[in-house]
């Protein structure tokens, strides 16, 4: 095995642990919402601290990979990153909760920016797209995660427990994956900001960009919550709405490369949002556990692969070199996907999570509409 066959290995083992805490996190919500007993809105409230702990990284994750580089910046957000799982687990009031909720984002997006940074310098090496892989495994971590979760809920087993578990798991496929990462960074011609206003092109990718994670990003956390208090099934069910949102995900992502080849990218950036939309309408039409089920079913093939190829068509990007255009349209999906929960915690709390969800079915009809544009 090559030392870039290593390397790959290496970088989509970061990508899979960092999927497995956050969907850890994910599906245990409702449970930690009931432990504590916060209603929708205080839900939403508490969820801001991640999407302010990630807007306030974004300046430091950017400095840190340019003064020391992507790998140390890996290395240590990604221990820090399963320390503050635990800490959740172990939150037994707000106080303590949403500090680490702050801190689960901070070093989240520290994750996000700098492995993204070392998969930009494999691609750069490959000669070719390999991004949807490393998405791919952050997705198939993503299932593994919910489903442990599904099992930990059903077993009556509290986060605190779940989350020992998922440390034991992900510790040492992180120590394992270090020694593989890349030791230098894709070199750019003249220098260039780590984060740039895109241009319009860009501007729109990252419009996109931003309503697919934003649906994404409240499938993870509301999912479990919509299941359990509108279409009122039993808690030992309750995490397989987020599964069945996972596997067609996952399994849309690993194909996704060959369909693209097939159907070309406009074509499945349209029907990424169309499938998204439909999927969302039905949850919210059909309110009932076989519908429901099947509306997220079709929302995980929508959103599946709308990122990885927002990230390609960011690549190609002729004003601005690879690494920095798609840092530029990641960090607006990555505050899509972190934004999304609380907004929808709120809109609950003032109306009703069904209405929330209509107002998601927009996202997946806006996406169709501006990939007109590619």
């Amino acid at each position: 095995m090559t030392n870039i066959q290593k390397s790959r290995i290496g970088i989509g083992a970061v990508f899979f642990s960092y999927g497995l805490c956050f969907a850890s996190w994910a599906a245990r919500i409702p449970s930690i919402q009931q432990s504590l007993q916060l209603s929708e809105s205080a839900l939403g409230i508490v969820l801001f601290a991640l999407p302010i702990g990630s807007l306030l990284s974004l300046p430091i994750s950017g400095f840190l990979v340019a003064k020391i580089g992507s790998k140390k910046v890996v290395i240590f957000s990604s221990l820090i990153y399963t320390l503050a799982l635990l800490g959740i687990g172990f939150s037994e009031s707000l106080l303590v909760l949403v500090p680490v909720l702050f801190l689960f984002g901070l070093v989240g997006n520290m994750i996000n920016i700098s492995i993204n940074t070392q998969a930009v310098g494999l691609e750069a090496i490959y000669k070719r797209n390999i991004l949807a892989t490393f998405h791919g495994m952050w997705s198939l971590a993503g299932f593994a995660g919910a489903g442990i979760g599904a099992y930990m809920i059903a077993e009556s087993i509290t986060p605190k427990y779940h989350y020992m578990v998922v440390y034991a798991i992900a510790l040492p496929i992180l120590l394992f994956s270090y020694r593989f990462l890349l030791n230098e960074d894709a070199k750019t011609e003249g220098a260039q900001p780590m984060f740039a206003w895109p241009e319009k092109s860009l501007l729109v990718l990252g419009l996109i960009a931003f309503c697919s994670m934003m649906s994404e990003g409240a499938m993870f956390d509301w999912s479990g919550v919509y299941l359990k208090k509108v279409v009122k099934v039993d808690q030992d069910w309750v995490g397989l709405g987020y599964t069945a949102f996972m596997v067609t995900m996952a399994g849309t992502r690993l194909l996704a490369d060959k369909l693209t080849h097939h159907l070309g990218m406009k074509t499945m950036l349209q029907l990424s949002g169309a499938f998204t939309a439909v999927g969302l309408l039905l949850i919210v039409v059909f309110p009932i556990f076989i519908p429901t089920m099947i509306g997220l079913l079709i929302v995980g093939m929508g959103v599946s692969s709308v990122i990885p190829l927002v990230y390609s068509l960011a690549g190609k990007s002729k004003q601005l070199s690879p690494g920095i255009a798609l840092a530029s349209v990641s960090t607006f999906g990555f505050l899509g996907f972190l934004l999304g929960p609380p907004l929808i915690g709120l809109i609950a709390g003032a109306s009703s999570l069904r209405v929330s969800f209509i107002l998601l079915t927009f996202l997946g009809l806006t996406i169709a509409y501006f990939s007109k544009r590619f």
